[in-house]
């Protein structure tokens, strides 16, 4: 009943915390992250962060409230063992086939980039 009240709607729109929208960046590197087996204090160690900041710097990353310069995307991917790239799709089925790809040696890649070029070639 208290709610319904201008007075209660004000204080309860104040306990009200607003998160950041996750963007697709801060989903993959949780992902990855998670799929590593790493806290977020232990990963932003293993990248250099200065130990009184990696968990909450990881935290903005993860929550979408900052992005990493570029550097720091390459050495979190490398260190995550992920494509750069798997960190920014949108697709999960492109994000699947980039993990899978980390996966495959060169003989590997060489067979599904025949295999994905028959493909192309037999829808024309």
């Amino acid at each position: 009943a208290g709610l319904s009240h201008p007075i209660g709607m004000a204080k309860l729109s104040k306990t009200v915390k607003r998160v950041q929208p996750s963007t697709t960046f801060s989903k993959r590197l949780r992902q990855a992250r998670e799929r590593a087996g790493l806290t977020q204090t232990e990963l932003g160690l293993r990248v250099g962060m200065d130990p009184s900041a990696a968990s909450p710097r990881m935290n903005q990353y993860e929550k979408g409230i900052h992005e990493p310069p570029h550097a720091m995307v390459k050495r979190l991917a490398e260190e995550l063992g992920v494509p750069a790239a798997f960190l920014f799709v949108d697709d999960d089925r492109l994000a699947d086939l980039l993990l899978l790809w980390t996966e495959l040696g060169d003989e590997g890649h060489e067979k599904l980039l025949r295999y994905a070029k028959r493909q192309v070639k037999a829808q024309e």
